[in-house]
């Protein structure tokens, strides 16, 4: 039963997109973790030394992103922000500031290397569906993007996971259903890992699985935010992640309690509007 919902859902197409889109953002993240982290912890201690306020922390302990912007943020902050962007190779790009922390800047590199368009757009994806269009040009940006690295040495070996991963035929053959939309988003690639991969179910089940969870934790965090702003950044996208979710047997049951949790909080919004209009 559960193979065959799984091959429902990969014989949507644009689902698939989704799916191998995440799983390569995962591939880069493990190849390239060694190399950004040690880059970014010399990349920090750098600004650190070179600029004395940055040592300060944040005079509020409370600076944080309204939607995209950094609103009013404090002296300190805002001498980071203004570094951050001294240091960003394309000024005229959108910078995520949603994805960060500003009090963190002093203490955490992460929070400082933290501008992610890509992984943004797909993991903000509420209908957990991509275009062919847009994974052409996210494998094109992929490919320049480790063709840059080369001389990390295992970029040669995440450049061909990731080419494998964009062109394998995901959908999966379970007796009694019909296998639909076989063809891959991208003609090309022919090997023993595609091979492999189109006989695995549980390896594609737990990618699936992987990607819905983080989707899950961030949006939790988000929604169990007391801030109101942080709650209005888009609560359909929570809600149609739910109902996805329990649309589907299988993975009701994956995430039954991730899904009370999303209840728990619903529940709570609505006793939360009942006071106050109470008021």
């Amino acid at each position: 039963m559960v193979l065959e919902e799984l091959t429902v859902r990969l014989n949507d197409r644009e689902y698939t997109n989704w799916l191998k889109a995440g799983r390569c953002l995962l591939i880069l993240k493990t190849g390239l973790h060694p190399f950004t982290d040690h880059r970014m912890r010399a990349h920090h201690r750098d600004l650190l030394n070179q600029h004395a306020l940055l040592s300060t922390p944040c005079e509020t302990s409370s600076c944080k992103p309204i939607g995209n912007k950094l609103s009013s943020p404090c002296g300190v902050c805002s001498e980071w922000q203004k570094v951050i962007l001294r240091h960003h190779r394309q000024p005229g790009a959108t910078i995520n500031w949603a994805n960060c922390f500003p009090p963190h800047w002093r203490t955490d590199h992460w929070e400082v290397a933290k501008v992610i368009q890509f992984r943004n757009e797909l993991m903000h994806s509420c209908e957990l569906r991509v275009k062919d269009d847009w994974i052409r040009h996210y494998w094109r940006t992929l490919k320049h993007f480790v063709q840059q690295l080369s001389d990390v040495p295992q970029m040669a070996t995440v450049g061909q996971q990731i080419e494998d991963m964009l062109t394998v035929d995901l959908s999966i053959c379970v007796s009694g259903v019909d296998r639909v939309d076989s063809a891959g988003p991208l003609e090309g690639c022919e090997s023993d890992f595609v091979s492999q991969l189109e006989t695995s179910a549980e390896k594609v089940s737990q990618w699936e699985t992987e990607l819905l969870q983080e989707m899950l934790q961030e949006y939790l965090h988000v929604a169990a935010e007391e801030d109101g702003d942080a709650k209005a950044q888009d609560p359909e996208q929570l809600k149609r992640l739910q109902s996805f979710l329990q649309a589907n047997k299988d993975l009701r049951e994956r995430f039954s309690t991730e899904l009370q949790a999303i209840n728990s909080l619903e529940v709570k919004e609505r006793g939360d509007g009942s006071d106050k209009r109470s008021r």
